[in-house]
């Protein structure tokens, strides 16, 4: 079952990569891309409170269309926020605790969520098992906290 999990995750990054990469990417970017989430190197997020890690598996996330493998740590929350542009997420350990008007919703191993730039909505990591997660954009990547 753990093996069953693990392989839709990759397959849905992997679908994820595609579709993000078909619409931000530069057609000169045209090299297979491998990154191994045990081996890549996490940093933490600028100007973060120091819950939030990521490591850039393509694009730029500062400047505009990128993918990275992001960890929120165990207990996380990110308050109440929304994002310029639409940013995808599949999750790949742990669960995404999202929270909209419209409720919440666990996003587990496999599962995918897209949330529309501009959408209110908090988020964070499961209290015991944080989070890792797949998440694209084809722009910037800010989080801009609702007042």
């Amino acid at each position: 079952m753990k093996r069953s999990a693990v392989l839709l995750s990759a397959v849905a990054a992997i679908v994820l990569f595609t579709l993000g990469a078909a619409y931000g990417q530069k057609a000169a970017s045209k090299k297979v891309v491998f990154v191994s989430a045990d081996k890549a190197d996490f940093k933490e997020m600028p100007g973060g409170s120091g819950g939030v890690s990521r490591a850039t598996v393509w694009g730029d996330p500062e400047k505009g269309a990128h993918g990275t493998l992001t960890k929120f740590k165990s207990g996380y929350e990110a308050g109440e926020h929304t994002h310029t542009n639409d940013i995808t997420i599949v999750v790949i350990k742990g669960a995404y605790l999202y929270k909209d008007a419209d409720g919440e919703k666990r996003v587990g191993p496999g599962d995918f969520l897209k949330v529309p730039g501009g959408h209110k909505h908090s988020s964070g990591g499961d209290k015991s098992e944080g989070a890792l997660f797949y998440e694209s954009s084809s722009a910037k990547f800010d989080l801009n906290p609702v007042k």
